[in-house]
């Protein structure tokens, strides 16, 4: 069975924690509850976590994935990705990152895979680390500034209290739509998510 490679993307540390542009490491400890194990440190510049993600109906052991933090700024995450890439042997039909998007309503989710980069320099180092823009991504709309706020600035704050209140029901869901790829596909995965959605 390939292994899949689930990527959120972050900045590290506890002062980044709760900013909206670590949305996607978010959905990763959401997912890590049905991995048994914990994150440890891989060489390539990330914590990983290894293993079967579920079960399957009928108790076999679900698909293998590895949830990996790039232990890097944002910007410079194409090279932690494509090391983990190389190491785990992946394509890009089996790479998944997941990522804050501006360019979609507060909690609103969207499967996709490749096309543009919409200004997101994490999926810009990505792609020039791969050479390859066809690896599938998890958008998770964070909505645009107030105002005239920097995006920058905007993306580097915590959620507010709002946005709180329904993140956890965005977070599961994502996780969700993370399992339904890893075992239906992305055709039917897009369907149930983007119907849900709607």
């Amino acid at each position: 069975m390939s292994v899949w490679l689930v990527v959120g993307l972050g900045n590290p540390g506890p002062t980044y924690a709760g900013n909206r542009h670590n949305v996607g490491q978010m959905v990763l400890d959401v997912l890590a509850r049905d991995v048994p194990g914990s994150f440890t440190t891989h060489k390539a510049g990330a914590t990983v976590l290894d293993g079967r993600l579920g079960t399957l109906p009928g108790g076999a052991p679900g698909p293998r994935v590895v949830l990996a933090k790039p232990s890097s700024y944002m910007n410079v995450s194409g090279r932690p990705v494509a090391g983990l890439c190389r190491f785990y042997d992946v394509e890009p039909d089996h790479l998944l990152v997941i990522h804050d998007e501006l360019d979609l309503p507060a909690s609103t989710l969207r499967l996709k895979r490749g096309g543009g980069e919409g200004g997101h320099n994490g999926l810009k180092s990505i792609s020039q680390a791969l050479g390859d823009r066809d690896y599938l991504r998890l958008r998770v709309g964070i909505g645009r500034p107030p105002g005239r706020m920097d995006p920058a600035d905007y993306v580097l704050r915590d959620f507010s209290a709002a946005e709180r209140a329904e993140l956890g029901v965005t977070l599961e869901e994502a996780a969700d739509a993370v399992r339904d790829l890893l075992s239906i596909g992305l055709e039917k995965a897009q369907t149930a998510l983007h119907t849900a959605r709607a």
